[in-house]
This record gives structure tokens, C-alpha cells and sequence, in this order.
């Protein structure tokens, strides 16, 4: 069935209030990291009002999380992956971002990025082999003896298609060097695709890369 510009603006909307409400019960448990570092749990979505707002005449209505569930609608039948899909692949991103920021000096790019092994595709591990094995960052990483440890939280759904989902992630950082220990954040989307059966990180880019 066509939809009217303004059928399609609402479906927008009331996809990303769902998907946001269900973002709890999807991302929240605690994932071990895969190198014996612990792994930060994703913290719940952002809360959804359940008070529907009034918008003006031409606009897309605004759809409060109650009013689907109240209404029994299946949204997923409009989308194309399933809730089970949605939750894989947001457990790939999770995992990803956490390895992204865990290493050690005394690993090689081979051991970094076969760390991630199956979570992300051939293409991005050489993209991150390449990068972690810059001659002036290998040499730092080496000479201040570096240590990081990551963590990841999927702060929300940007876009999507028919194979791929685009998250925005905020991935920690406690980097431990010879001068002292530091902490920090870095905003990214990260794009996992649709591989058979399971999700791979297909891209990952600064946040504001997208909004430029």
C-alpha cells in the first residue's frame, strides 16, 4: 500500500517511539568481553511520555508508546527485521564498541582486530587493522606502554534499511598509560548489516560525520 508523505512522516515517528520504548528490554543485559575485560551493560533508552501531544493541522502526529501498545499494534510488521533481529544486532554493536576501545601495547593489530573475529566483516577489519598499525600511533601506544579498556551504550536508532541498522553508540574509554589514567567518551554511528543468520559491523564514523 502507498503511503501519503504525511502517513509516512507518522510511521516515522511511531517507529522510533517504539523502537526507543523497547530499547530497555533489548540492550540492557550485561555482555562479557570476549578478551576477559568486563563489559559495560547498555543502559535503557531514553524514557517515552505516554501523553499523546497536539500538533498542528499538516503535521505527523506525534504516537505516544501507550497509545500503540493500548491499540495491540504489531510494528514490526512494518519493518524489516524482527524484534529478535533488532536485539542481535544491537548485542553486536554493544560488543563491537567495547572492543573498539579495548587493547594493550603488547598486542599486534592481528590480535586487536581478531578480537572482534565474526562481529564485524573483512572489509572493516582490514579498515581497523590498517589504522591500528599507523606507524605514530603503534610507536605511542608502545613508548607510553598504553592499556585501554572500552565500554559501549547505544544511545539510539538513527536510520535503517532492508539488511542494515545504523545506531548512534557512546563508547567509553579508560586508557592507562606511564603517565597517570584517563577517561573519556567518543559519540559514533555504527552501522551493522544483515549476514545470513547474524549482524556484522559493516562502518563505523564519528556521529557528527552524519550531520555534516
Amino acid at each position: 500500500m502507498d503511503l501519503s508523505p504525511r502517513q509516512r512522516s507518522a510511521l516515522f515517528v511511531l517507529v522510533v517511539i517504539v523502537l526507543g520504548a523497547f530499547g530497555y528490554y533489548l540492550v540492557v543485559p550485561a555482555l562479557s568481553h570476549s578478551r576477559g575485560h568486563p563489559r559495560a551493560a547498555a543502559s535503557p533508552s531514553p524514557s517515552v511520555t505516554s501523553t499523546p501531544t497536539q500538533t498542528a493541522e499538516g503535521a505527523a502526529p506525534t504516537v505516544s508508546a501507550s497509545a500503540v501498545a493500548a491499540g495491540g499494534v504489531n510494528i514490526y510488521a512494518w519493518l524489516p527485521f524482527t524484534q529478535a533481529d533488532l536485539a542481535a544486532a544491537a548485542s553486536v554493536t554493544v560488543r563491537f564498541g567495547v572492543d573498539y576501545d579495548t587493547f594493550t601495547y603488547t598486542e599486534n593489530a592481528a590480535a586487536y582486530v581478531g578480537a572482534m573475529g565474526h562481529l564485524i566483516t573483512g572489509q572493516l577489519s582490514a579498515t581497523l587493522r590498517a589504522a591500528y598499525q599507523v606507524p605514530g600511533v603503534a610507536a605511542l601506544r608502545k613508548s607510553q606502554k598504553q592499556v585501554s579498556t572500552g565500554t559501549a551504550v547505544i544511545d539510539s536508532l538513527r536510520a535503517f534499511g532492508p539488511s542494515s541498522i545504523t545506531f548512534i553508540v557512546t563508547a567509553g574509554q579508560r586508557l592507562v598509560t606511564t603517565s597517570g589514567t584517563t577517561s573519556g567518551s567518543t559519540i559514533y554511528a555504527v552501522t551493522v548489516t544483515s549476514s545470513g543468520s547474524s549482524w556484522q559491523v559493516s562502518d563505523i564514523e564519528l556521529e557528527s560525520a552524519g550531520n555534516s
